[in-house]
């Protein structure tokens, strides 16, 4: 993916790949009540609530083009850092909390190799509860220029769904869509030893396009 693109570009919104499961029946069931609708007024009190929910099913699923900013280390996730914690092999995680208000659509951190995609099953706990740890997950491993780069996909107590985009062995971009957490949930990304961690708690994030590493 190119690391420039024009205005028109950055202001295109698509869906996300792998919401239709969701989209298609939420949106068939506001069309048939919103006709119904206008032949019996029974039918109103099916049609608001079915046409909210499917502009929420849409709201959600939105997959906006980005300009991706240059840097070792960017962000996967839109989303909140939730915790920034040492780990014993020297890598720093870096743990991003998506909100159901966020794009779910998460990006590669660097350009490289996909060396391993692995789910794990798990639970469903809220993705901001320690128990979240044993969580539903995929596991990516990335082939970088810094080496070895894991990134972690956890589903929440609602995202029941990671739809990984890629295959292991594929070549991906920096900032390339790389798969999809339904609703709210977190990622992790692990950065290798020697890279300093340029976000703070707390601070918002924006998938390729917030720099996680210092210079």
């Amino acid at each position: 993916m190119p690391h420039s693109q024009s205005s028109a570009q950055r202001g295109r919104v698509r869906l996300a790949r792998g919401a239709s499961p969701w989209l298609l029946p939420t949106v068939a069931t506001a069309a048939v009540s919103l006709a119904r609708a206008r032949r019996s007024g029974r039918w109103t009190a099916v049609a608001v609530p079915a046409t909210a929910l499917a502009a929420g099913m849409l709201w959600f699923f939105r997959d906006p083009e980005r300009e991706i900013t240059q840097g070792r280390v960017i962000s996967p996730a839109d989303g909140v850092v939730q915790s920034i914690m040492p780990w014993k092999d020297g890598r720093t995680r870096v743990a991003i909390f998506m909100s159901p208000l966020n794009v779910h659509v998460n990006r590669a951190p660097l350009a490289g190799t996909v060396t391993s995609v692995e789910h794990i099953p798990g639970g469903f706990v809220p993705a901001f509860n320690k128990e979240s740890e044993n969580n539903e997950r995929v596991v990516w491993h990335f082939d970088t220029e810094l080496g070895d780069i894991e990134m972690v996909q956890i589903a929440g107590a609602v995202a029941r769904r990671i739809v990984p985009y890629v295959p292991q062995g594929t070549k991906v971009e920096q900032g390339e869509r790389i798969g999809l957490i339904r609703f709210g949930s977190r990622v992790d990304v692990y950065l290798p030893e020697g890279v300093d961690v340029a976000v703070e708690v707390g601070q918002a994030t924006t998938a390729g396009v917030t720099r996680l590493d210092r210079d």
